[in-house]
C-alpha cells in the first residue's frame, strides 16, 4: 500500500500538468486539489510504512523521487506562467538547485554504503515548500476569491502574496538544510580521501 501511494504521487505529476494547462480558475483550483492528494500521500506513504513494517528499498528509492517531481513539476508550470517570476525566480531555483544537488549527493553517499538521514528540519522544509506551492497554484485564483490587490496599484493578492512569502522562507530553510547535507557528505569524503 505505501508504494502504492508513491505510484499515485508520481502518476498526479502529469495529471497536474494537464489540469494547469486547461488555464483558467477551474483548473487552478483543479491542479491544487491533485497537488494537495499528492502531498498527503507524501506523508501517508512514510507513515503506513512504519506502522506496517513495509518499508522496502524500492519505496526509500521512490519516495524522494516523487517528492522531488512533484515540487521541480509545479514550480516550473508556476514559472511557466509567470505566477512566480521577478526575484522569486531565484528561490525557485534555489529550490530545484538544492533538490537536484542532494538527490546527487546521496546517490554517491549510497554507492559508498553512508546513509544520510532526514533532519526534522528537512521534513518541515518539504512541508513549507508544499504549502507554498500549493498557495502559489492557487494564484490569481484565490486572488480573486478573496479580493483585490493588497499592496496598493501592485496585482499581487494575499493567495499569491502568502505563497510566495512562504516560497522565500521555504528556499532559506532549504540552503540550510542542503548545506547540513554537503556538509555530512564532504566529512565522509574527505575522511575517505588518500
Amino acid at each position: 500500500m505505501p508504494n502504492l501511494l508513491t505510484y499515485g504521487r508520481i502518476l498526479a505529476v502529469p495529471a497536474i500538468v494537464a489540469v494547469y494547462h486547461l488555464q483558467g480558475d477551474l483548473a487552478r483550483w483543479l491542479a491544487l486539489a491533485i497537488f494537495i492528494t499528492a502531498s498527503v500521500t507524501d506523508f501517508l506513504d512514510g507513515y503506513l510504512a512504519r506502522l506496517w513494517h513495509q518499508q522496502s528499498a524500492i519505496g526509500r528509492i521512490l519516495d524522494p523521487i516523487a517528492d522531488k517531481l512533484l515540487v521541480a513539476t509545479s514550480l516550473l508550470l508556476l514559472v511557466s506562467d509567470n505566477t512566480i517570476g521577478g526575484w522569486s525566480l531565484i528561490a525557485a531555483l534555489v529550490i530545484l538547485m538544492r533538490e537536484i544537488s542532494v538527490s546527487g549527493l546521496r546517490e554517491f553517499l549510497a554507492e559508498v554504503q553512508v546513509s544520510v538521514p532526514v533532519s526534522r528540519l528537512a521534513k518541515w522544509k518539504t512541508m513549507i515548500q508544499m504549502v507554498a506551492i500549493g498557495f502559489l497554484l492557487a494564484g490569481p485564483a484565490g486572488d480573486r476569491l478573496l479580493g483585490g490587490p493588497i499592496l496598493g496599484s501592485s496585482d499581487i493578492g494575499i493567495v499569491s502574496y502568502i505563497g510566495l512569502m512562504l516560497l522565500w522562507i521555504s528556499a532559506l530553510v532549504t540552503v540550510y538544510t542542503g548545506f547540513d547535507y554537503f556538509r555530512a557528505g564532504i566529512r565522509h569524503i574527505l575522511s575517505e580521501a588518500p
